[in-house]
């Protein structure tokens, strides 16, 4: 059985929107990524207290904190930097979950090569902070990231090698990365925790599950046997950005009918 979270920042800013729209669907988890318009790392404690009152009253738990981190130059100041780090910890342990998003750093005109000891430096870094504090990082595909193809984010989880250190995939972005995401998906599988539902076309518009060039179809059928393992709805059918897309509450009902007849076609439960 796959359990449904979502990105619920796609439907609306409004936490209390969010959570009427997601208990009408029947989801019951949220990957938070922000409120208000601000990103749950910036949320000051008495509102990250709201944020939880809300999902609580709805029954929405928080499937992972859907944090930025790494998605930055890689020749940021990095001391300085883990202090957002250190925060996201502190968003998962109060949120009640044991999963934290992260990227592997924006490399600019640089080459692959040339950043990978300090990619590979500072996510060693991050994994001893998560292991002492019982967390699990999971690494997305990304443009622009050092991590943005399979073979490199194959080379991150290989080089970590470690509960603590998994994979979160997101097959519209190997699309977009101009790879086929059933083959990138194969390089990686022994690691993925998670799995973000976007799909697109190639060179061309984000569309519903099922309907692009992201083999949703093949990666979830292979997946199927991670019992219990959340799949998030990530739409982006409205507006697609570096840090965040959006897609507003009708198009984000289409988005989720078009996962749940896709599972139901493929015979995989969920709830």
């Amino acid at each position: 059985m796959f359990r449904i979270s979502c990105f619920a920042d796609e439907i609306s800013p409004d936490v209390a929107v969010q959570a009427s729209v997601m208990k009408g669907l029947g989801i019951k988890y949220v990957e938070l990524r922000s409120v208000w318009d601000k990103n749950v790392l910036e949320l000051t404690d008495d509102e990250a207290a709201e944020v939880k009152k809300i999902f609580d009253e709805n029954g929405i738990s928080v499937s992972s904190i859907g944090s930025p981190i790494g998605k930055v130059d890689i020749d940021c100041e990095f001391e300085t930097y883990l202090k957002k780090f250190y925060r996201a910890i502190e968003m998962a342990k109060f949120f009640g979950t044991k999963y934290i998003r992260i990227f592997s750093f924006f490399i600019g005109d640089k080459t692959l090569d040339e950043c990978r000891e300090k990619v590979i430096k500072r996510l060693e870094i991050m994994l001893g902070i998560a292991k002492r504090n019982g967390i699990v990082i999971c690494h997305e595909n990304e443009a622009g990231i050092y991590g943005q193809k399979s073979v490199r984010c194959k080379d991150i989880l290989d080089s970590m090698n470690d509960a603590n250190f998994r994979a979160v995939i997101d097959p519209s972005n190997f699309v977009i990365a101009g790879e086929h995401p059933f083959e990138s998906l194969k390089r990686v599988h022994k690691y993925i925790e998670y799995v973000h539902i976007k799909d697109s076309i190639s060179g061309g518009d984000i569309v519903p599950a099922g309907e692009g060039d992201g083999q949703m179809r093949e990666v979830l059928d292979f997946l199927r046997y991670h019992d219990g393992m959340f799949v998030t709805l990530e739409p982006h059918l409205a507006q697609a950005g570096r840090m965040r897309g959006f897609s507003g509450e009708e198009l984000f009902g289409i988005a989720y009918k078009a996962l749940t007849k896709l599972l139901t076609e493929l015979g995989i439960e969920y709830c």
